[in-house]
């Protein structure tokens, strides 16, 4: 079977982009499951009732978090209430929604498994311990098949997570730093691994900011308003095609659409 991981979803310009060229890409590659994280598709950052369900109707199956995943209030009910809009499980056991869903295809089962770092980020359950229990989670639910959206800073955690989890887990699919990287490979010869997915939004920007306003955050240390950039989009992810009887990733191929 065939898994499209799409990365961070950057406003409403990525949204757009996103609803642009996911069908062809679904269609291009035969996807059978499409895992998309939009934590910051919302635009001023996070992920709103509206954005989440404009991802769902562009063709995803799941929606993935990170640390943004609560900025936006409205969205808590929702998390609570849509089992595939996720939010890293590692987060308190108050915060509303879950980290874990199961996409029933008919003649198998797909765990999505969404859990954030705790390096250079938030001081949560350690990301080992929860990827330990929700892993054992979906082989009690009869999951062949485990998707890890790991979202973290630091290459070396995410690095690790992947060595940790091989041979567990179909993909460690690493999110948040909105830079794909070269990494992409079969750890094990069973659990694909990429350590950043990148980002889908505006090209000429950092991390889908305007920059010139991350400039002047970074060169004269005062607060400044974050606005998306404009102008052209690209969409980043990997495709991983995975033996569905097994749960072993046969291959992993980054993408990179303008």
């Amino acid at each position: 079977m065939i898994v499209l991981a799409i990365g961070d979803v950057v406003s409403s310009s990525g949204c757009e982009f996103l609803r642009k060229r996911l069908p062809q890409l679904k269609k291009l590659y035969n996807a059978d499951l499409v895992v998309v994280n939009g934590e910051n598709s919302a635009d001023g950052n996070g992920i709103t009732p509206y954005s989440a369900q404009h991802i769902l109707d562009s063709g995803a199956d799941v929606i993935t978090g990170g640390n943004h995943s609560f900025r936006r209030r409205e969205i808590y009910d929702t998390l609570s209430t849509n089992p595939f809009i996720l939010r890293p499980d590692n987060f308190p056991k108050n915060a509303p929604g879950s980290g874990y869903c199961v996409v029933d295809k008919g003649s198998y089962l797909a765990a999505v498994i969404n859990i954030q770092g705790t390096v250079y980020m938030d001081a949560l359950e350690s990301p080992f311990d929860c990827a330990d229990r929700l892993v054992k989670r979906a082989q009690d639910d009869g999951c062949k098949i485990i998707i890890v959206d790991f979202h973290a800073e630091a290459t070396s955690e995410k690095k690790a997570m992947g060595y940790y989890l091989e041979g567990k887990v179909s993909a460690v699919l690493g999110t948040h730093t909105h830079t794909p990287t070269a990494d992409a490979q079969i750890i094990g010869n069973s659990t694909a691994y990429i350590t950043d997915l990148g980002m889908t939004g505006p090209y000429n920007s950092v991390l889908g900011v305007c920059p010139h306003q991350s400039i002047s955050l970074m060169k004269d240390k005062l607060p400044v308003r974050f606005s998306a950039a404009e102008g052209e989009c690209y969409l980043c992810g990997a495709v991983i095609d995975i033996d569905k009887s097994t749960g072993v990733a046969k291959s992993i191929e980054p993408i990179q659409i303008f």
